[in-house]
């Protein structure tokens, strides 16, 4: 089930918590359509020769691309890889973009899904942030979308924000479930390093988020979830009827695909590259017909690790004999009995030969996943 992704690099502004590569350079965005369509050009024989299941089109704010941007990328998509006629379209949109022309010129492009970063329904949360847009447009925008005829939604939103009380989360909640929007991706507020989040914390100029305020909100996610019937199938990912995010789901499940755009990942099952993190250097890497990408052959412990990480994460699990099939049995070994302590404490469960996490155990995924890992010699 190969899937492309393409980063999209400009942003307004950038928000306080974001640590993915972004730009505020909008004066380059011509420059970058005609190096994504190089690119995607250039590397059109990376992905295996059968159809392209997902394509992802993420950022930064993809939304900021005009619609001619758009179709230009999408022709060009189409003219090089076989695209199958079911695939995933998704693009992330901001609910400030999402105006009434924007989306009816949409329609005319190959999107089938959008993917809103609202974050929250409340202005004090916003400003915390520094997201760009209002309450106001937050609410508006989805109903704005179905209008349009965009029924396959995926909601953002952020849970553990200082300014956030539990009833305030809870509300946040309420206002996209009544909505009965197929898809929600929540996020734990996690301050990532080099970001203005830290660089305003270790000023004293904002709160610091609180763990415990986190956990709180974390079980009312779920609980709320669970009364409304979506599927907890990621720690950070519920969906309705299996409305999965089918591009993120092949992620997790070592799907090969291709990532274009400035610090984009590619995997094709035997090696991970990723583009240079820098914009105008990419541009001119690919203009001078230069390298523009680092890559890395993973060996059995790398992909080990990265398939315990990974499925460990799905409500499908680990399971313990497909590690035997594809690793050997001293991985086998290795990984049932560094689980027996997770296990015994609650946090994670074995049934059959499939572990996975409990609902207080997702709390705990990187450290539990970091002690199932192997070393290399």
């Amino acid at each position: 089930m190969p899937g492309i992704y393409i980063h999209i690099p400009f942003c307004r502004r950038k928000c306080h918590y974001c640590n993915f590569y972004s730009t505020t350079l909008l004066r380059y965005r011509k420059d970058f359509k005609d190096a994504l369509l190089k690119e995607i050009v250039v590397r059109k024989a990376y992905l295996p020769q059968e159809p392209v299941q997902t394509i992802y089109i993420g950022g930064g704010t993809p939304s900021l691309l005009s619609m001619d941007d758009l179709a230009g990328i999408f022709d060009t998509l189409f003219s090089s890889f076989r695209i199958a006629r079911d695939a995933e379209i998704t693009l992330e949109a901001n609910p400030d973009d999402l105006t009434e022309n924007y989306l009816d010129s949409l329609r005319h492009l190959p999107v089938n899904r959008l993917s809103i970063g609202i974050q929250s329904f409340f202005s004090e949360d916003l400003r915390y942030l520094n997201r760009i847009h209002s309450s106001d447009q937050a609410l508006s925008c989805i109903d704005l979308a179905r209008r349009k005829g965009f029924d396959n939604l995926s909601i953002d939103l952020i849970y553990g924000i200082p300014t956030q009380t539990a009833e305030r989360w809870s509300d946040n909640l309420q206002r996209v479930l009544s909505n009965g929007i197929p898809h929600i991706s929540a996020y734990a507020l996690t301050v990532e390093p080099s970001t203005a989040l830290e660089h305003l914390i270790q000023k004293g100029k904002i709160q610091v988020p609180d763990e415990e305020r986190m956990v709180e909100h974390f079980h009312i996610l779920c609980d709320l979830m669970d009364t409304y019937s979506y599927t907890h199938y990621e720690i950070s990912n519920f969906c309705r009827d299996d409305r999965y995010a089918r591009h993120n789901v092949s992620y997790w499940t070592n799907e090969p695909y291709l990532g274009l755009g400035p610090s984009a990942h590619s995997y094709n099952g035997h090696t991970r590259q990723w583009n240079t993190p820098d914009l105008v250097s990419w541009m001119d890497q690919l203009s001078q017909d230069q390298p523009f990408f680092e890559l890395e052959t993973l060996h059995p412990v790398q992909h080990y690790n990265e398939y315990v990480m990974t499925t460990l994460r799905t409500m499908w699990g680990c399971n313990a004999d497909t590690v035997l099939e594809q690793f050997g049995p001293e991985y086998r070994s290795h990984l049932l009995r560094f689980a027996g302590h997770w296990i015994e404490s609650g946090l994670l469960t074995l049934q059959g030969n499939i572990l996975r996490l409990t609902r207080s155990g997702m709390l705990f995924a990187d450290r539990i996943t970091s002690e199932l890992f192997m070393v290399s010699e």
